[in-house]
């Protein structure tokens, strides 16, 4: 038997992390749910490959937090209760100090022109009401914040916190006050870390992750109402 070659190495190491890519963002798109039991041997075929892979991509998953697997019963997308959000807020909050303070230390010219142009993105989506593309451009904008800092080790903390409290926040935008809101609150931050002030941009950052809380709560209330 031939000994596999480098490309075939690669290959085999890399299908994997395109399977959890692949799933990570069914998750997140909201075609997995949460709670739902993830078919281990339909993802295979949709993807076209063996269940080994996707039960690799599935312990990653595990790891980041999405996902929980259950003794004889399967693989299922977390659901994060409202107790688990609000400590996960706790850490965010603290982290979103840190980054502000980063930033308005050594943020370049190119970074806040590319701040801004999500912004003026963002601002069309809250115009056109395109929730879904608001979104998406939410998600970047917090990513491209943590990027621009140069820690990896804070980037994937934050990135993993953030992971797990994106159906949270997605209702957060919908029912606890708008995503009209949530943009003014990131021009503030933007206008903060363009001040060069280390102090008030880590408070801006530090007080939209706690509004971002509270909307998380007041959706959470209103679901609750309405379930009754």
């Amino acid at each position: 038997m031939n000994a596999p070659t480098p490309l075939q190495i690669l290959q085999a190491h890399s299908l994997p992390s395109v399977v959890q890519a692949e799933i990570e963002q069914m998750i997140l798109g909201g075609e997995l749910r949460p709670g739902q039991r993830i078919n281990e041997a339909a993802l295979a075929e949709r993807f076209g490959t063996s269940r080994g892979p996707v039960r690799e991509a599935l312990r990653a998953l595990e790891e980041c937090g999405l996902v929980r697997a259950e003794r004889n019963r399967g693989v299922f997308v977390r659901e994060v209760t409202l107790a688990e959000a609000d400590e996960v807020y706790d850490l965010r909050e603290a982290l979103d100090d840190l980054i502000g303070r980063r930033l308005a230390e050594r943020a370049t010219p190119e970074q806040l022109a590319a701040l801004k142009a999500l912004l003026a993105d963002m601002d069309a989506a809250t115009s056109a009401k395109d929730l879904d593309r608001y979104y998406r451009l939410n998600l970047d904008f917090h990513d491209r914040l943590v990027e621009f800092v140069g820690n990896s080790h804070l980037s994937a903390t934050y990135r993993r916190l953030t992971k797990e409290l994106l159906l949270f926040r997605l209702h957060g935008l919908v029912e606890g006050g708008g995503f009209a809101v949530s943009n003014s609150e990131h021009k503030a931050i933007v206008k903060a870390i363009a001040s060069r002030d280390p102090e008030r941009a880590g408070r801006v950052l530090r007080e939209h992750a706690a509004d971002s809380r509270a909307r998380m709560h007041k959706a959470f209330a209103t679901a609750l109402k309405q379930a009754r």
